[in-house]
């Protein structure tokens, strides 16, 4: 019998690699389902199979674990966005396809938003974890419109800051349509529709 503070047997015991990317994936299975709320150290041991105390060996505490399953949360939407822009075709700096990538970003968050609302959630749970790199949703986004200002489509004196009131306005609509008191609306698609029309109208 195992006692308490210990993990398994030696002959069963994982290698402490293992047993931290093990709580980690548990962490985020119960975000999906569950969101930020759900993510447990207790629960997360549970489902790898080891003793609570086992955790502390690799968490300091619940918020730790959070962050780290905070992190692959907004790896996996910005990979989705990434996904969408990679899908839309045309030599970068031509106008259409720049508003098209633009377009395909806002599409994939909100789609995220709906398919994935326990990560959603979650991603947003411990911002300051996030660096906001070329790869993240900002990045993307950044990216995105400084090709429109290459392909002549938005004016270089707007586009300083622009992002902020854009991603304000699609993660908003998230929100709203997803947990929010628009999420049984009738008209969802047209909801998100005009309002990536309306940023993209505003755009040019």
């Amino acid at each position: 019998m195992v006692s308490i503070g210990e993990e398994a047997p030696r002959s069963r015991r994982r290698p402490r690699g293992d047993v931290r990317a093990g709580l980690v994936a548990a962490g985020v299975e119960l975000a999906r389902t569950g969101g930020p709320d759900a993510v447990v150290l207790r629960e997360a041991t549970r489902i790898v199979g080891v003793v609570p105390n086992a955790a502390y060996r690799h968490f300091a505490d619940r918020d730790e674990l959070l962050a780290e399953v905070c992190t692959v949360a907004m790896n996996e939407l910005a990979d989705r966005m990434a996904t969408d822009i990679a899908r839309v075709r045309g030599r970068r700096g031509t106008p259409g396809a720049a508003q098209r990538r633009l377009g395909a970003i806002g599409t994939a968050y909100l789609r995220f938003a709906h398919e994935e609302p326990g990560l959603f959630a979650t991603a947003f749970a411990v911002p300051q974890q996030h660096g906001y790199n070329d790869r993240t949703p900002l990045g993307l986004l950044r990216d995105a419109l400084d090709e429109l200002v290459e392909a002549g489509v938005l004016d270089p004196q707007r586009r300083e800051g622009i992002e902020y009131p854009i991603w304000s306005i699609v993660h908003g609509t998230a929100v709203l349509t997803g947990q929010g008191p628009l999420r049984d609306a009738p008209d969802l698609r047209q909801i998100e529709s005009l309002s990536l029309a309306f940023i993209a109208n505003s755009l040019t």
